[in-house]
């Protein structure tokens, strides 16, 4: 069966397939208008909520504002994140594929994606630490 979506859910999957990054959903409001679809702030939260609910969207909260970054759905996503300069490297390969599917089936969990993130310093933070550590 398939779910019925507004046409704001629907401009936002199109943009978001246009896009394909990850964004805010004050910039999706704000790219939104700029394409002449514009739509409240709070249609547009509502609107990601139910995608994600629905499983076409992800969400990822970036570390220092706090602010969330949506996007579709994708594989998975595997990052080291840098907590000073806020760079993200993207990690490739999956650790956890049997372990997602060891869940699904002992608690017959439908996953939709996940997330493996590390928090630490870049090397040039890193680099860049030490240089003003020894100065002083």
């Amino acid at each position: 069966m398939k779910t019925h979506r507004t046409r704001s859910q629907e401009r936002i999957l199109n943009l978001l397939k246009t896009l394909k990054r990850s964004i805010s959903a004050q910039d999706l409001y704000v790219e939104l208008r700029n394409r002449e679809q514009s739509m409240g702030l709070a249609t547009v939260y509502r609107a990601l909520e139910a995608l994600k609910l629905e499983g076409l969207v992800q969400t990822r909260t970036v570390s220092g504002g706090g602010e969330a970054l949506y996007s579709l759905v994708q594989e998975d996503r595997h990052h080291l994140t840098c907590l000073q300069c806020g760079g993200i490297i993207p990690i490739d390969g999956c650790p956890i594929h049997e372990l997602e599917a060891q869940l699904n089936q002992s608690y017959q969990f439908k996953i939709y994606y996940h997330m493996l993130e590390f928090f630490g310093l870049c090397t040039q933070c890193q680099t860049a630490n030490a240089a003003r550590d020894s100065a002083s």
